[in-house]
């Protein structure tokens, strides 16, 4: 028999053996080397592409690729180096990789360092080189199964989804693109695009992990031309017969033009009734000549011609209602009728707008799910005229949580810092402007107290100079307060220009000078030197104050 003592201890084992267990178990699910094993295709370019990818030999994709880090980061990618260029590449899989069963998700990173003007900066997903391509040879003509990424040049600005699927009836690949599909991002950082085709036949579009698109392979609303035929086609060779009458209505062949039709009648005619209005000027021109104007003196009659002054209105038809030869006006004829036609009536043989009758379409199938040809390739054919853009992070896998935990590592620390940054010169670029305001701001109030200095000097306000002058310091002292102290100066100006209109107690100069005049006036002719000592008086009773010395 097992001792009761032991059973704690085995229970304590087994706890830990259990916690060991799960704690294993749970790292499994989190570890990313897992879900990189689960890619089944990755390239991040940390190593150069140079016989890995292949470069297009063909002659007008002269475009040089480069392995470069992307702007401000460690991080390496496979750049376009030159602008207005056309640019081919190609990377081949270990094996071709089928759309058909699950989910497949392609995904990948671009970053458009100098922006886009006019340019793609999409990913072909390739056919099998069965199909009628050469790495060394692949160009624009290349088969695709899907083509997938940014595109813009004026009027076009859109992500591609583009897919090739061949119609069982004729064997003819067609080219089914997304409608409405989302716009490309406008600025300059590292941006992910992925496309998650899923086995219900429905297909996402994300750009930073954000479902900007959902559509359906099997649906005329989402791609254009429809993957699915119409079941019937107008027919080619029905032809319209000769009697068919689209006419919904036709002139009454009985109708008749009235015997008083006067089809010669004018449509205006001379109004006899009008008279010439009082004071017209027969005799004066509408024009003269300008008396004015005067032969240019360089002017040569005989190289130039006889010289003639230029034409002004004649300053007497101003004020007369008219000049020249008068006419009488025209008007409206009441006999004018027009060329007479017979009224419309409705068509009796009227048939309707005739259109070919319908047949079965030979093109016409159904499929439960589309047959995408496999991936046997990646490539990137573009033509562009800007430079700086970067591969990065090509991924295919079979499970979108795959695709979100690369983005997680991969491209979302390189967005953030990238977004900080953008933030950073963003504020430090509104910090310049609102600097550049502040001075433009403290120009305009020096200019201001300036002026407010000299209307404190104009002589009636010397009886409130000291007060202005000291409301003008305060205002130095707090330039916010600019407007408050001119509104105050203005107001203190503006009330004793009123009470010396007006009437009132004058400043105090002004009356001194007052009382000086009057006793001018009343008082006999005295000698220079009581003159001169009468005035010193007055200035040193009247001191004047100084004007603060103020920095510029």
């Amino acid at each position: 028999m097992v001792d009761r003592k032991e059973i704690p201890l085995a229970m304590g084992l087994l706890a830990v053996l259990l916690f060991f267990v799960a704690s294993s178990s749970s790292f499994h699910l989190v570890r990313a080397s897992d879900e990189v094993d689960d890619a089944i295709f990755y390239e991040s370019f940390d190593e150069d592409f140079d016989n890995r990818w292949i470069v297009s030999g063909k002659e007008e994709y002269n475009g040089v690729w480069k392995h470069s880090k992307s702007e401000g980061h460690d991080d390496f990618g496979l750049l376009v180096s030159e602008p207005a260029r056309k640019y081919a590449i190609v990377k081949e899989l270990d094996a071709p990789v089928s759309l058909k069963d699950g989910t497949v998700v392609l995904q990948f990173e671009t970053r458009l360092q100098n922006g886009l003007e006019c340019g793609g900066a999409y990913i072909k997903y390739l056919q099998t080189q069965e199909s009628g391509w050469k790495p060394k040879g692949f160009d624009n003509e290349s088969p695709y199964s899907i083509m997938f990424g940014p595109d813009r040049c004026g009027a076009t600005n859109k992500v591609h989804f583009i897919f090739r699927h061949k119609n069982p009836k004729t064997g003819k690949h067609v080219e089914h693109h997304l409608k409405f599909p989302p716009s490309v991002p406008s600025d300059k950082l590292s941006h992910v695009y992925t496309a998650v085709l899923k086995d219900d036949n429905e297909v996402s579009i994300l750009i930073d992990g954000e479902e900007k698109k959902k559509a359906n392979f099997l649906s005329s609303e989402d791609f254009e031309p429809a993957l699915i035929p119409s079941k019937t086609i107008p027919d080619p060779d029905d032809k319209k017969p000769e009697d068919w009458d689209e006419r919904a209505k036709i002139p009454d062949p009985e109708a008749v033009k009235p015997e008083d039709w006067d089809e010669d009648a004018p449509r205006e005619i001379i109004d006899e009734e009008a008279e010439k209005p009082e004071g017209w000027l027969d005799d004066e021109p509408e024009e003269v000549d300008d008396p004015e104007a005067t032969k240019p003196e360089d002017w040569d009659d005989e190289e130039d011609g006889e010289w003639e002054a230029p034409k002004i209105e004649n300053p007497k038809c101003e004020a007369a209602p008219g000049c020249g030869e008068w006419k009488r006006p025209t008007k409206s004829n009441p006999a004018y009728k027009g060329k007479w036609s017979a009224p419309y009536i409705d068509n009796p043989n009227y048939k309707g707008i005739w259109k070919p009758q319908e047949i079965p379409n030979p093109e016409y199938f159904e499929l439960e799910k589309p047959d995408f040809e496999p991936i046997a390739a990646i490539g990137i054919e573009i033509w562009t005229m800007q430079d700086g853009i970067l591969f990065d992070n090509v991924l295919i896998a079979k499970d979108d949580k795959i695709a979100e935990s690369y983005r997680e590592t991969t491209w979302k620390p390189k967005f953030n810092i990238e977004k900080e940054k953008q933030k950073a010169e963003e504020e430090a670029a509104a910090a310049a402007a609102a600097a550049s305001e502040s001075e433009g701001i403290a120009g305009i109030q020096k200019k201001a107290f300036d002026l407010l200095y000299k209307i404190a000097d104009i002589p009636f306000l010397s009886g409130q100079k000291e007060k202005i002058i000291e409301i003008i310091e305060k205002g130095e002292k707090q330039p916010n307060l600019t407007i408050g102290i001119i509104v105050s100066v203005v107001i203190v100006f503006v009330s004793i220009f009123f009470r010396l209109i007006f009437g009132g107690k004058k400043p105090a100069n002004v009356e001194a000078n007052v009382e000086k005049k009057t006793n001018t006036e009343t008082t006999s002719k005295q000698d220079g030197g009581e003159k001169e000592d009468n005035k010193e008086k007055e200035e040193t009773a009247n001191p004047p104050r100084r004007r603060p010395k103020r920095d510029n």
